[in-house]
């Protein structure tokens, strides 16, 4: 068994390639998944992702073994490894149908999917991936809010969300998938933000959403009128509504904006390292705990350029 090791980076099996389809495909979408209902239903937001935008799904199963010296290790524990190597390739071989029954009950059974297993640290494997695979978005099932010791999206995918200049969609547990109408993207109007916005209006056309710029003015807020003017006339020919709320709890008035407008998705710019892991911290998990049926797309400063292009 231990020349299982040498097939850690075998794809497992293929759904329909796109020579079978005849797809150009040039976008890739990387899933990480555990097998749980939580990876499942986010799986549904791949899907739909993929197939609105021409994409390829890789699915990503991470397992750890410890760490030791071969050399030294007795033959009998060698075995051992080598068990957990087969168990967590037999666990992966079986969800394979299942997510094939996932893929043809939304109507996506012509998605072209991959299927990878990986031993390593999560967080690293995947980031690893990112890069040697050329992944343009991660799409990763997250727990919800369900204490004041939980974290919205949790740390693995806050983690992936500032570590990575690919874009993170974070689909919270308790999500149940409807068409992606309704985009809102935060902004402050900073010089920053309209890059990140142009990224995002591509994959805004690719579902026919409008996208609903929020800018949440605080006491502290600097934002010149000539600068909104300005965007305004940017974006005058494209699907983009401009609010701008005057409050002093930005987080809140977030949630709030969320909810009387029915969004589907909320999008946000990562203006520095650090920024998803503070948005997580337990006081504001439980601001954002009722509105976890919300999937977050975490945009970066420097993404997505050639992508953006290829719309």
């Amino acid at each position: 068994m231990g020349a299982l090791r040498n097939f850690k980076r075998r794809i497992l099996s293929t759904f329909p390639t796109r020579n079978q389809y005849h797809f150009d495909v040039s976008k890739k979408i990387l899933f990480p998944t555990d097998f749980s209902k939580t990876s499942h239903n986010a799986f549904v937001y791949a899907l739909k992702l993929a197939k609105q935008l021409d994409a390829r799904i890789v699915t990503l199963h991470v397992y750890e073994i410890p760490m030791v010296d071969y050399i030294d290790v007795p033959a009998y524990l060698m075995e051992v490894y080598d068990t957990v190597e087969l168990a967590n390739f037999e666990n992966y071989k079986s969800e394979i149908p299942v997510l094939r029954k996932i893929a043809i009950e939304n109507d996506c059974g012509d998605v072209p999917i991959d299927n990878v297993l990986l031993d390593g640290d999560l967080v690293n494997t995947i980031l690893e991936h990112v890069k040697t695979d050329h992944i343009d978005f991660v799409v990763m099932g997250t727990k919800g809010a369900t204490g004041a010791a939980a974290a919205f999206l949790g740390t693995t995918t806050a983690s992936v969300m500032t570590r990575t200049d690919a874009f993170v969609l974070g689909v919270p547990e308790d999500a149940t998938y409807k068409p992606i109408e309704k985009i809102a993207f935060t902004t402050r109007f900073a010089e920053q933000d309209l890059p990140a916005l142009k990224k995002l209006l591509p994959i805004a056309a690719a579902f026919g959403a409008s996208v609903d710029c929020l800018h949440v003015k605080s006491a502290q807020s600097d934002v010149k009128e000539v600068v909104v003017a300005d965007w305004k006339l940017l974006m005058k020919n494209e699907n983009v509504r401009f609010h701008i709320v005057e409050s002093d709890e930005v987080e809140q008035s977030i949630l709030e904006f969320i909810e009387k407008h029915d969004t589907h998705l909320l999008a946000l710019l990562n203006h520095k390292r650090g920024f998803f892991e503070s948005l997580f911290h337990t006081s504001m998990t439980k601001k954002l705990a009722f509105h976890s049926k919300v999937p977050i797309l975490a945009l970066h400063d420097n993404q997505g350029v050639a992508l953006a292009r290829n719309y």
